[in-house]
């Protein structure tokens, strides 16, 4: 089968992995763009779980304040190396998930965070297990997964705080 430069571009675009991967998945999905884009997304989580264990000792500090001044949230999320941590995407990641600290306020980064004795409903109080603010229909976690896939390194969320007037 003959795969297009413009499908191909067309593939990057939507996921933001490599020109390769992008021609490997078309092919394997026959020409099919979403089969194409869930391949990629199977790679993307293949690849996370390779690099859970690496160690994360650069990264940034986040800081958004919402409009009015009444709630701010700081977020602290590590990557691998400092060339990541400058990179589009690591920003982006990081000003997203600080919205999504002010937005949603969760006590807990993850469920291993969460005491046993808790009757917090984990899905609500653990930053990884909350729908994603501009998406629901994905967890803050795919979203770290999903930059995990395209920056290549692994990330975590080590500190998150949310403050806010009257609270």
């Amino acid at each position: 089968m003959r795969i297009t430069t413009n499908s191909v571009k067309e593939l990057r675009s939507q996921c933001g992995a490599g020109i390769m991967d992008c021609r490997k998945a078309l092919l394997e999905a026959e020409g099919n763009t979403e089969e194409a884009l869930e391949i990629i997304k199977q790679q993307g989580l293949l690849r996370a779980k390779k690099k859970a264990e690496r160690t994360t000792t650069q990264g940034i500090i986040e800081a958004y304040i919402h409009a009015g001044g009444r709630i701010g949230a700081m977020v602290q999320v590590n990557c691998e190396t400092d060339f990541v941590a400058r990179t589009k995407e690591f920003k982006e990641l990081a000003h997203h998930l600080a919205m999504q600290v002010a937005a949603m306020s969760p006590q807990f980064i993850s469920e291993k965070e969460v005491p046993e004795d808790s009757d917090s409903d984990p899905q609500a109080a653990c930053l990884l297990l909350q729908p994603d603010i501009k998406d629901p229909t994905r967890t803050v976690q795919d979203v770290i997964t999903e930059t995990i896939a395209k920056v290549g390194e692994n990330i975590k969320v080590s500190k998150i705080t949310r403050f806010g007037l009257g609270e």
